[in-house]
């Protein structure tokens, strides 16, 4: 198994599984990413580990001057294991396998959702130059009567949320210990929007900094870690700054989605880096406050117009981000 690259702060970003070509690597390489997340595919989750493709995959990357940092199982199939359904099993199981091949191929982290039903958003709000600003305001979803106007109906089946405490216990007691064995991380991302009451009518367990503690006892490990969406921090409503101090100073920061937004947990926007509400050079300072050494991405950024691409947003971001990252941290 190859060494992980020694921890530090450095810039990602995410490609796609099969968008790692050599143009979209060297892109990224020249401006200014360290390193790359990657998408393992659902239908690799067939019982086997995958290590000689993670690996081959890590060293595609690394060819090309960037460091395969996170292979994210958020696509990985595990309705049954959230809803504590039959076949939660033999979903654990490959999971399980998928972890223990993201050690092998030497990737220190993966990450992962556990949601009966996932983001919520409402119509997009046209931003500045005429970029698409990605939205949720609750009084549009109630009008709507609970549905998601964004993605069509998105109703599930209903789940209480002591029974997903129950099912996330479950799977984690399968899980953790070998991705502990394996040495990876597991980082669970928030809900988004991170509200408390029941959306699509299934609960939602990843809504606060608190949850996020009850998450971390309840099956201690090093493995148990938080993909530190600031962004879904940030919707919560409560103090950023305090929210990385409090989870920072328990070493269970894996990842850093570093965005921001404008508004309230019922209602918000996703602006440009530059425009949120939160200072994010302090932000910047209390992770190095705490000693996170990790990666930081720019997660989700404004839509641009056409002719541009996502591609045009990264960039932007990611000169953003790392710019923050040279005053804060420095070069190491």
């Amino acid at each position: 198994m190859a060494k992980p690259a020694p921890a530090r702060a450095q810039l990602i970003d995410s490609i796609g599984w099969d968008e790692t070509t050599a143009a979209n690597l060297d892109f990224l390489k020249a401006t200014g990413v360290e390193g790359v997340i990657i998408r393992v595919p659902g239908h690799l989750a067939d019982g086997g580990t995958h290590a000689e493709e993670f690996i081959a995959l890590r060293k595609h990357v690394e060819a090309h001057g960037l460091e395969l940092s996170v292979l994210h199982n958020g696509g990985l199939p595990k309705e049954s294991v959230v809803y504590g359904l039959d076949g939660r099993e033999a979903e654990a199981h490959d999971w399980a396998q998928i972890v223990r091949g993201i050690g092998q191929a030497g990737v220190p982290l993966t990450a992962t959702t556990f949601q009966g039903i996932g983001h919520f958003r409402t119509p997009s709000a046209v931003g500045r130059g005429g970029a698409l600003l990605s939205t949720y305001r609750k009084a549009d979803l109630d009008a709507n009567g609970g549905r998601d106007t964004e993605h069509g109906d998105r109703k599930h089946d209903a789940i209480s949320e002591a029974e997903m405490w129950t099912n996330l216990q479950w799977f984690y007691e399968r899980v953790l210990p070998v991705a502990e064995e394996a040495g990876v991380r597991v980082c669970l991302h928030p809900d988004d929007p991170p509200v408390h009451d029941p959306l699509g009518g299934a609960a939602r367990i990843t809504s606060s900094i608190p949850q996020y503690h009850r998450i971390f006892d309840m099956v201690p490990s090093e493995a148990n870690a938080m993909l530190f969406c600031q962004g879904c921090v940030a919707e919560m409503g409560g103090d950023v700054a305090e929210a990385i101090h409090s989870v920072g100073t328990r070493n269970k920061i894996g990842v850093v989605h570093f965005r921001d937004i404008v508004g309230t947990p019922d209602d918000f926007i996703e602006v440009f880096i530059d425009e949120g509400q939160n200072d994010m050079l302090a932000t910047m300072q209390a992770y190095k406050a705490v000693g996170f050494r990790g990666p930081f991405m720019m997660d989700h950024t404004p839509h641009l117009p056409a002719p541009f691409t996502h591609w045009h947003g990264h960039a932007y971001a990611n000169g953003y981000i790392k710019a923050l990252l040279r005053v804060v941290y420095g070069r190491g």
